[in-house]
């Protein structure tokens, strides 16, 4: 397949363009991919199409639901509330959320509860997608739950319930929805155009999350020169994690029921250009200080496997993934947050570097991350 690509490239990013075009001849339906460096806006580019029918050309203003890259601007809103000296994230999250104390929980810290250590990361109940929006329920449930292992001790990817614990956090100390409080404190000041919970006038916007099992033949050449090896045994936790409740692409992801809620681990609908503004944000300031992003990268969770993905990943105190091995470039200081399928974004301090991309092809297995990839090739020319 071919697609027009659209959009502006500095011609020391040429390569970043071209390896972007050849996505095309891989599983690509409609993409977009934004980076700033030193505040000036290097790539912009988009190609493709919203649907799978491919009748609706893919524009710079297509919204796209992000999944867990998500997580990253939940992480940016909660640093911009600690620096603004609501918390400490050495703070007992009961301090601020007293009904969190039950079943023993009254020690852990906000650190360790968006460092994914709370182990809170199952929901107890059997859920369904519709019961996602039931914020109340959720809320109080996670507020009674039983830790799956001693808080601290060990991590444990928390894939839709992280989500819920922030956002609680975030009501208890502001009064306001994380929804309300990123629109305020970062897109409002950054002109992003991210939304958690998306007014229904703009799901018009919104392109079609395609999965994928529905993705096109690929190419021998774009699949791993090895076979993986074969993956460990998934455990009954890491089970009731990632599949309860099962959450469908197009019939659930899609919904206008989903795109109006708040789910703030896995729901924001965001444009690439509006993610890489509010990681430049990030990092020239207009967002927070910088002390408060030192803070908010603290790493917390280092050199362990993860009892739910089986994948060493390097976490901060604040809920940002952190390099090495996130695909965030060459510098180990970058810190951000990817989404199943391949959305991902990150900041690079070092390089001062935003990087935004977002598709609508969620990755087909034993084919080379797109995201990545891409940073690589801008990194090589940078």
């Amino acid at each position: 397949m071919t697609a027009p690509i659209t959009g502006y490239t500095d011609s020391q990013f040429t390569p970043v363009r071209d390896a972007f075009a050849e996505l095309w001849h891989g599983p690509e339906v409609g993409a977009s991919l934004c980076i700033y460096v030193q505040d000036q806006k290097v790539v912009h580019l988009w190609g493709g199409f919203t649907d799978l029918a491919q009748t609706r050309p893919w524009t710079p203003d297509t919204l796209v639901n992000i999944y867990s890259t998500t997580k990253g601007i939940t992480a940016l809103a909660l640093a911009h509330l600690a620096g603004t000296g609501a918390f400490n994230y050495q703070d007992p999250v009961s301090k601020y959320w007293p009904e969190f104390a039950a079943d023993d929980k009254g020690a852990i810290t906000i650190s360790e509860l968006l460092s994914h250590q709370a182990g809170l990361c199952a929901f107890e109940q059997n859920l369904v997608v519709a019961d996602l929006y039931d914020w109340n329920a959720i809320v109080a449930s996670l507020a009674r739950a039983k830790p799956a292992w001693e808080p601290g001790s060990r991590a444990g990817y928390h894939s839709i319930s992280w989500g819920f614990l922030a956002g609680a956090l975030c009501r208890k100390i502001t009064g306001k929805t994380l929804g309300q409080y990123i629109q305020t404190h970062l897109c409002t000041p950054t002109g992003a155009d991210f939304y958690l919970g998306l007014d229904p006038k703009a799901h018009g916007r919104c392109a079609d999350l395609i999965g994928p099992n529905h993705a096109r033949n690929q190419r021998a050449d774009l699949t791993p020169a090895k076979e993986p090896a074969s993956a460990a045994a998934r455990s009954d936790l890491a089970i009731r994690t990632q599949e309860n409740p099962i959450i469908r692409p197009y019939q659930d992801a899609c919904s206008s029921a989903w795109r109006q809620a708040e789910i703030p681990a896995s729901n924001g609908h965001a444009t690439a250009e509006g993610l890489a503004k509010l990681y430049q944000g990030a990092l020239n300031k207009k967002l927070i200080t910088e002390a408060a992003r030192h803070q908010a990268c603290t790493r917390t969770v280092s050199k362990q496997q993860d009892l739910i993905l089986n994948q060493f990943i390097e976490r901060s105190q604040g809920g940002f993934i952190l390099n090495p091995g996130a695909g965030f470039g060459p510098n180990q200081l970058a810190f951000g947050h990817n989404g199943a399928g391949g959305s991902t974004a990150f900041a690079d301090p070092e390089s001062q570097v935003a990087f935004a991309y977002v598709m609508n092809q969620m990755q087909p297995e034993q084919t080379k991350p797109r995201g990545p990839n891409l940073a690589e090739v801008f990194f090589n020319c940078l």
